[in-house]
């Protein structure tokens, strides 16, 4: 079991809460707003999950999830460089600036990635990049697909995106799906993956799918 504190109590943050606790890890929620228990329950869950501010979260997770908008991601969390120091840090968001109508629009950090600047702000910590090219209800349960989708890694420490990995087969992703892309500069790559997003969600509604690799 491993203690994992979650940075953001969103849909994301709250189903991967849930799937992960109900694979046995410790789970703190961190969070800026009060979440509702109901949220958690719904994944089967609430008993392993506590709940903290994000401070608390990122001190106590051995493995600490960002799940914050990728907009604010950077500067939140380069206050937390001494709770995240010696730790992973997994980043599965997307840093844009919202289009018109609410969906994602153009990247921050064009020719780079929020994945390295992160690296770059907090270099005592282990950047892995993942599960940011799927919705959010294919992170937790990718064998609901059609298709096998693919979780990316990006990252500069091989033995961190190991333990990436272990924890992508407890939200139920197949070894076979997982692609190990290399350093963080790979990050730039699958963020920019991003761009396809809103024209398929405003085709096709809010369907799941991934940005994922064909063979």
């Amino acid at each position: 079991m491993t203690t994992i504190g979650i940075l953001g109590a969103g849909r994301v943050g709250t189903h991967l809460a849930g799937k992960l606790a109900a694979a046995g890890h410790h789970v703190v929620l961190g969070q800026r707003e009060p979440v509702k228990e109901t949220e958690v329950t719904a994944q089967g869950a609430v008993t392993r999950v506590s709940f903290a501010d994000q401070r608390a979260a990122a001190r106590a997770g051995d493995v600490v999830i960002n799940a914050t908008p990728g907009d604010s991601a950077l500067d939140r969390l380069s206050g937390l460089r001494g709770e995240l120091a010696g730790k992973i840090l997994i980043d599965v968001s997307n840093a844009t600036r919202n289009a018109a109508d609410g969906l994602p629009g153009d990247l921050c950090y064009p020719g780079s990635s929020l994945a390295e600047h992160l690296q770059a702000a907090l270099p005592d910590t282990h950047v892995v990049k993942t599960l940011n090219t799927m919705l959010f209800m294919v992170m937790t349960a990718p064998d609901t697909l059609t298709t096998p989708p693919t979780a990316y890694l990006s990252g500069n420490d091989g033995p961190a995106k190991q333990t990436v990995a272990g924890l992508l087969g407890d939200l139920g992703w197949q070894p076979t799906w997982i692609e190990d892309l290399g350093d963080i500069t790979t990050a730039r790559a699958t963020e920019a993956m991003i761009l396809v997003v809103p024209h398929i969600l405003r085709r096709n509604g809010f369907q799941p799918f991934a940005v994922s690799l064909a063979r």
